[in-house]
């Protein structure tokens, strides 16, 4: 009997010892790409977009047909380049944003994020788009916007 108590108390031991913790990541993930838009005739003013398309080359779209004075786009972080289409009305511009990306460790459970620091951004036309302005050169949240488009 005291055999198998004691098996019985090691086997129950072990189990418990054995088991992990359930890590679960609560922190945020990689920052996207917060873009505002603005009234080229008074750029303190917002202005929405309407029928808003944004894409990148040979992909689907990632915001399709939406009126919004601001949208938040993911950044490729495999590269230092992400070049987007954007359209209003039939018009399209091309925008590049070209930055260095970093990683910042967060915690076992989560891993590493990436962030993206010295952003530009170049367009190819000015079909609808007038102006594009770095408010923030530095994307590590999501919390402000990191570019103006003045239309």
């Amino acid at each position: 009997m005291n055999k198998l108590f004691f098996v019985l108390f090691v086997v129950v031991l072990a189990t418990f010892y054995s088991c992990e913790n359930d890590d679960i990541c609560l922190e945020s993930t990689t920052p996207q790409l917060i873009i505002r838009f603005y009234d080229v005739s008074n750029p303190t003013v917002k202005k929405s977009v309407n029928s808003l398309n944004v894409w990148i080359a040979a992909k689907d779209s990632i915001i399709k047909n939406k009126a919004t004075d601001s949208i938040a786009i993911p950044l490729n972080t495999n590269t230092t380049n992400t070049v987007y289409r954007f359209s209003s009305a039939n018009k399209i511009d091309d925008l590049s944003f070209t930055y260095q990306k970093g990683e910042v460790y967060i915690s076992r459970s989560c891993g590493f994020k990436s962030i993206f620091q010295n952003l530009t951004a170049t367009k190819s036309s000015s079909n609808w788009i007038q102006q594009v302005i770095i408010t923030n050169p530095t994307i590590e949240n999501e919390k402000n916007a990191h570019i103006s488009i003045l239309h």
